[in-house]
């Protein structure tokens, strides 16, 4: 596979609970597309990042895994 048929997710790992996290589809450098999300994924979103360093870490890009 190459990398332009890569897909990637920013991750935001739980604080407190290591099973926990919430995944957004972006690109290589971690910039996600606002308008193509639905309304709930637009809004865990933003209160992923909201509360970085209090329920969250500092998101990070990963290869999204295949379902």
């Amino acid at each position: 596979m190459n990398a332009s048929a890569e897909r990637f997710e920013l991750r935001f790992q739980s604080l407190f609970n290591e099973g926990r996290a919430l995944a957004f589809p972006c690109d290589a450098q971690g910039r996600v597309n606002l308008d193509a999300m639905s309304e709930r994924a637009r809004n865990n979103y933003l209160f992923a990042r909201t509360v970085i360093g209090r329920d969250f870490a500092m998101p990070f890009v990963r290869t999204a895994s295949r379902h």
